[in-house]
């Protein structure tokens, strides 16, 4: 009986120290969750970014670049333009964008013309039936000169945002101001293409077009978009690149592709708009940015 109230006795004196043990480590532990953190230190009250330059409100841009199309199958294009911009705010802003576009033959181009053209010598062989066959979609002279599409200007006003703005660090030793912005707008495009022959979209006969091979420019309206990355290394000025869309209908190599039956998807003998086709045209720009007036640097 005596044993049995000593351990009884035991149990009790352990389970009112297990509850006083669990009432001040509750007690700590909700005491320690309202506890605010103060930081101190060389940091206490420190921005986020130092130094950076206030480049965007009441910012004017002159950008000079240059433009290179992307997956071209006959002609590339090489295009030098210019920028000029006037940013409203810190994250937007409008400007317009135009370039001049320089062309250069594709492998794919050189194939045709030293295989399709130079060889069969079709001038010299006007009987020939593969000559016949291909009349209507090969010249006999230069290709690049007589029916590759070419992109010859563009001139587009467009609006500018900037949602993500810091500084890019090289190796924590060298530090730039980098943003990242995005662009829209319509488009108005210059173009050259093979003019039409055999008959319009109308249905209207025209001269036929074994032997027609001559460009006439148009243009047309289309939108373009993209994104670019931008560097600031000096107050005034800065580099970059960006990716641009600019999708069209286009008939790139002046061929008869579409217009005969039953549904328009068949060749019928002529070269017009119903050859056109549907184009996401995409080029690479590289900016050089100058910015005025001076620019303020934050603390």
């Amino acid at each position: 009986m005596l044993r049995s109230k000593s351990v009884t006795k035991t149990f009790a004196l352990c389970a009112v120290g297990l509850a006083a043990f669990t009432g001040l480590t509750l007690g700590t532990a909700s005491e320690a969750e309202a506890q605010e953190i103060q930081l101190t230190g060389p940091l206490a009250g420190a921005p986020a970014v130092r130094k950076l330059r206030l480049h965007r409100d009441g910012r004017f841009e002159v950008t000079p670049s240059i433009s290179f199309t992307l997956l071209d199958e006959y002609a590339r294009t090489i295009m030098p333009g210019l920028r000029a911009s006037y940013h409203f705010t810190d994250w937007f802003g409008a400007g317009i964008w135009g370039g001049y576009g320089f062309q250069y033959t594709t492998g794919l181009s050189d194939q045709l013309q030293e295989k399709a053209i130079d060889e069969r010598n079709c001038d010299g062989n006007p009987n020939n039936q593969e000559c016949k066959l291909t009349a209507v979609n090969l010249t006999r002279g230069n290709l690049f000169d007589d029916q590759l599409a070419k992109l010859q200007w563009v001139v587009a006003p467009e609006v500018t945002f900037v949602p993500f703005r810091g500084k890019l660090s090289l190796f924590s030793v060298l530090f730039v101001d980098t943003d990242v912005n995005f662009f829209l707008g319509p488009a108005i495009v210059g173009l050259q293409e093979r003019a039409a022959c055999g008959k319009d979209a109308d249905g209207v006969a025209l001269p036929a077009c074994a032997g027609n091979y001559a460009l006439e420019s148009r243009v047309t309206v289309a939108p373009t978009f993209g994104a670019g990355l931008n560097f600031y290394p000096t107050k005034i000025f800065g580099f970059g690149a960006e990716f641009r869309g600019l999708p069209f209908a286009q008939n790139t190599a002046g061929f008869d592709n579409f217009g005969g039956p039953p549904d328009g998807d068949f060749p019928d003998n002529a070269v017009n708009s119903e050859d056109r086709e549907f184009r996401f045209n995409s080029m690479i720009t590289v900016n050089f940015i100058f910015r005025f007036p001076d620019l303020e640097v934050s603390e």
